[in-house]
């Protein structure tokens, strides 16, 4: 049986375009977890800060997680937090020019911030049989994707 798939889509004919995505997601969280991370008592560190390098590494090496994804120029990253009394919301910009959307860098970025932060307060998450009853990535989504004028 011959295979068709093609690994990589071809975009050497594309033009070089000017590109911005936003992705968010949404970690639920028990409120005394919120006030730990809010408060700077987490054992691991500092969530937000280490949830920030997580999501731009991972915006960076977004080619090397997601097979069909292309090795991008990423121009810029921000990424925001927003913490209430029962979850972590995460939004990762992502700008680049180059010939294909970026929203795939965002979305990673996103996902990977959240794991960081979940990992560093899992411990205040467990219930008495260790699992995590309210601990839940949610809402991951592309918020926007724009090609902007050169």
């Amino acid at each position: 049986m011959e295979s068709k798939i093609e690994a990589i889509v071809e975009i050497g004919h594309k033009p070089m375009q000017q590109r911005r995505a936003t992705a968010k997601g949404r970690l639920s969280l028990r409120k005394n977890t919120t006030q730990a991370i809010s408060s700077g008592e987490i054992k691991k560190g500092d969530v937000l800060e280490a949830s920030t390098i997580a999501a731009i590494q991972a915006v960076k090496d977004t080619p090397r997680i997601i097979p069909h994804c292309h090795p991008v120029p990423i121009e810029g990253c921000h990424v925001d937090w927003n913490l209430e009394d029962h979850f972590l919301e995460c939004t990762v910009t992502v700008a680049a020019i180059y010939k294909t959307g970026i929203e795939m860098e965002a979305l990673t970025g996103v996902c990977a911030g959240l794991l960081c932060a979940f990992d560093m307060v899992k411990s205040l998450e467990k219930d008495e049989n260790g699992q995590y009853p309210e601990a839940e990535i949610t809402e991951i989504k592309v918020v926007q994707k724009q090609k902007l004028n050169n």
